[in-house]
């Protein structure tokens, strides 16, 4: 059963939503005229929320709000409410160490567990355009800053220890998004479990065969107690291309509802496996007349550039804005700067590592657990589907095992190609 809900919440819906936002008088303002004059449409195509956008003669806004329990399930899997705290508490944070790439946020309702914040249009969700093809000029270098402003900015490197250790406080409550997190990808998909899903029967042997892999079990696990333990920095918790909405000109980072402080590696890692599960999906999107042949080096592009803007842009931050208690100066001095050079590369390094394997992790969780990841749901025939996705499923492993042997970000990439025979 959905959980009980605090006295004065109430689910809306198209019909009722008007009214509480005509009592604001701020956004009504924005907004233009009176109920009477807008429209509104629940657009949320998610797993979790509800999201209307209200269209007014002057302006436009979006709405989320969350529900007791999760979306895609139904009251079946309750869930706090309390999500939209951590999420608007992320998107303050973020706007302020990233102010272009994330929504301005106009209100927020701690009894509702509403959140009131800047409509993106014409932007749409960056899979849907990935799916579709399409290619987006500033998407690598915004996410390299967004990851390096956002992951540097709440680190130890950045942040007094006190203030540090204040925002993990702020953020340890949200014990159940982490929750999901800790069973659908680290744990679900290497058991048998009631909600794991395949291409069936196409994949039934290679379901088999991830859950008997006890190499792949251990290191999984391995990569999950980092997930517990390591609390680096304020993550946005679920960096997909599904978070992520896009025009040609600019991007923005939405939806960091999974928010606490872990490892640098996870934001950064669910980023690239999303791509190349992009990747390898594309070969099931192609046409006679596009055989995505251009559009998967794209890909490859984006995926380099990304991981080494956000390695550029994350030691520059750390030799310019270093205010924090890690890797004091003091005891690097006198060898100009080699030492310090040292302790980045090993740092990033370590990163890096973590990286491939949640990328790893995620890139198996979107094709045998729960939430799939519609570049591959929306590929019609199950037979080509399926070949997409064993390749999404060998890369994903060897990701997982074999990141500390894999040089640089275009050995990755390498791995990948040569397993699409893209040439």
């Amino acid at each position: 059963m959905a959980l009980p809900t605090p006295e004065g919440y109430q689910a809306y819906n198209n019909d009722t939503i008007a009214g509480y936002i005509a009592g604001l008088p701020k956004i009504k303002d924005h907004l233009g005229g009176g109920p009477d004059a807008w429209t509104v449409n629940e657009v949320g195509d998610g797993n979790l929320n509800l999201v209307f956008i209200i269209e007014g003669p002057k302006g436009d806004i979006c709405v989320k709000q969350a529900l007791p329990y999760v979306r895609l399930v139904g009251e079946g899997w309750p869930l706090p409410l309390d999500r939209a705290y951590f999420e608007h508490a992320a998107s303050i944070q973020e706007r302020a160490l990233a102010l272009a790439l994330v929504p301005e946020i106009f209100h927020y309702d701690p009894k509702l567990y509403l959140i009131v914040m800047e409509r993106l249009s014409p932007h749409i969700i960056m899979r849907k355009g990935m799916i579709a093809g399409q290619i987006y000029p500033k998407f690598t270098d915004d996410m390299a800053a967004f990851c390096a402003r956002t992951l540097f900015g709440t680190s130890d490197l950045a942040m007094p220890a006190a203030e540090k250790k204040a925002l993990i406080a702020k953020f340890c409550g949200n014990t159940e998004l982490c929750k999901i997190t800790e069973d659908l990808i680290f744990t679900d998909p290497y058991m048998v479990h009631e909600r794991n899903r395949w291409t069936s029967p196409q994949l039934d042997e290679d379901a088999r065969k991830i859950r008997g892999d006890d190499a792949l079990k251990r290191a999984v696990s391995k990569l999950k107690y980092g997930f517990l333990t390591k609390a680096q920095a304020l993550l946005h918790g679920d960096l997909h291309t599904g978070s992520i909405m896009v025009t040609e000109a600019e991007t923005k980072v939405i939806d960091p509802e999974f928010a606490f402080v872990g490892p640098i590696g996870f934001d950064v890692g669910k980023l690239i496996g999303n791509l190349l599960l992009c990747y390898f999906a594309q070969t099931g999107h192609a046409t006679a007349a596009d055989d995505r042949r251009e559009y998967r080096r794209w890909i490859v592009a984006v995926i380099e550039g990304f991981w080494h803007g956000f390695q550029a842009q994350f030691i520059e931050l750390w030799n310019s804005e270093r205010h924090g208690d890690a890797f004091p100066p003091a005891l690097f001095d006198g060898d100009n700067g080699l030492s310090m050079r040292q302790a980045q590369h090993s740092f990033m390094r370590d990163v890096f590592e973590d990286a491939l394997g949640y990328a790893g992790t995620s890139m198996i969780r979107r094709t045998l657990g729960l939430a799939h990841n519609a570049d591959l749901e929306t590929i019609e025939d199950p037979d080509v589907r399926a070949a997409c996705e064993r390749k999404v499923l060998a890369m994903g492993r060897d990701l997982i095992l074999q990141a500390q042997h894999l040089a640089n970000i275009e050995a990755v990439t390498a791995k990948a190609v040569m397993a699409d025979g893209l040439g």
